[in-house]
């Protein structure tokens, strides 16, 4: 699948330290690289909607991450996925009368279109569901080979005596170890978050679906000796980061709202697959963006969109400082207020460096760069930069190279283009 471009980034001298983050297993900070390469896999959008605040916020800090290891010299190797196969989008296809992959084009043109505006590096891979589908099915075999995964009759199926198959949750000793949710909680978010723990006839009522029989007006795929029909959404994580990077990888990044089940069970069904103890070194969680006292969601609709907000005429990056000013771990409202903050922001900015000379910036460089490696602190960066801000426009500067250097390393680091 087509990614976007990506944004030029400025040599800056110099290097940035070890790269930390908060690992959400461990609750402990942990290194993002084991050498000079990392490996990092975020998880994607479903494309039955635009790109809205909570999503924005998710892929700017992995693009801060990816940023800060590059300055610190490690090589970064990303993939990302697009679930264009799911639910949801058939829903909404329906509601409005779409072929579902015309409204996945739809939606991921736009997304791409939002990344681009926002200054998101792209993925070295970025690969879709549908596209990966064949590289699915021998896994699941496999997972069904060794006892893992079971058959359940799919008595609604297109054929007859079809079935489904799940993942059984109890083949993986260590379930559970990312997010340490208790079984009840496990229970609730499931059905929640697209899982079907009453589904009769599973082993257990967190199985999750590897393999969905075809249903009568459902899209469906070869399955081999699955039978027609489609994957479950868990395995496809799995699978395309198994396949592209390898296990364990160094970060596994997405939302906050992933960690159960959807990090959860990726995990398990790799750690089983390859017969390995870990999936991830660190799982990096974004908190939820919310909007009237909610999390914003598309299934709510209480969406702010960062395509409606650049048509409106706001800068994008002034959309994106709005983003940084708040710690990736942390949950928080959009308002209005939060935006005109990065309006400001990026107004004094580039009025301070307006004038071409200003104050000594290698200090401020230096600030930003371990704020960053410090678990993205962007809050922190952004301050650094408030208050070199102030003292050029205060008190001015003869350095020719300062406004240079402040320039390319809020460019580089914080892709913030001014």
């Amino acid at each position: 699948m087509k990614s976007w471009p990506s944004p030029s980034i400025p040599n800056l001298p110099g290097r940035a330290p070890r790269v930390l983050v908060r690992d959400t297993a461990t609750g402990s900070q942990l290194p993002a690289a084991q050498g000079d390469t990392a490996t990092v896999y975020v998880c994607g959008i479903t494309p039955y909607d635009a790109t809205h605040m909570g999503h924005a916020a998710t892929y700017v800090t992995f693009d801060l991450l990816g940023r800060v290891l590059r300055d610190s010299g490690v090589a970064v190797s990303f993939v990302q996925n697009i679930t264009d196969i799911d639910d949801p989008l058939l829903e909404r296809a329906a509601r409005d009368g779409l072929d579902w992959r015309d409204l996945a084009v739809r939606e991921i043109d736009l997304f791409r279109e939002d990344m681009q505006a926002l200054a998101v590096i792209a993925p070295d891979a970025y690969l879709g569901a549908v596209e990966c589908i064949p590289g699915f099915i021998a896994p699941i075999e496999a997972l069904v080979a060794r006892g893992a995964a079971y058959p359940v009759a799919a008595s609604d199926a297109r054929l007859e005596g079809a079935c489904d198959y799940y993942f059984d949750v109890t083949s993986d000793p260590t379930f559970g170890s990312v997010g340490h949710y208790d079984d009840a909680t496990m229970l609730a978010l499931s059905a929640e978050r697209g899982g079907d723990p009453d589904r009769a006839g599973k082993r257990g009522p967190l199985d999750p679906l590897l393999w969905r029989a075809a249903r009568i007006g459902e899209p469906e795929w070869d399955g081999a000796s699955l039978g027609p029909g489609r994957p479950g959404w868990h395995i496809e994580c799995a699978c395309i980061a198994m396949d592209r990077l390898g296990i364990p990888i160094d970060v596994q990044g997405g939302g906050s709202d992933l960690i159960f089940p959807h990090h959860e069970m990726s995990a398990s069904h790799a750690k089983v697959l390859a017969q390995e103890e870990t999936f991830a070194r660190a799982y990096v969680h974004q908190g939820m963006v919310g909007l009237d006292g909610e999390k914003m969601s598309k299934s709510k609709g209480n969406l702010v969109l960062v395509s409606a907000l650049r048509r409106s005429g706001t800068d994008p990056m002034a959309i994106r400082l709005a983003l940084l000013e708040h710690h990736h771990l942390d949950d928080w409202m959009w308002t209005d207020e939060v935006l005109e903050q990065g309006v400001q922001r990026l107004r004094r900015w580039r009025e301070a460096l307006a004038a071409g000379r200003g104050p000594d910036a290698d200090q401020t460089v230096r600030e930003i760069r371990v704020a960053l490696a410090e678990d993205l602190d962007s809050p922190r960066a952004l301050a650094a930069v408030d208050r070199w801000a102030c003292r050029a426009l205060r008190d001015g500067g003869t350095d020719p190279d300062a406004s240079r250097l402040l320039r390319s390393a809020v460019d580089a680091l914080l892709g913030i283009r001014l």
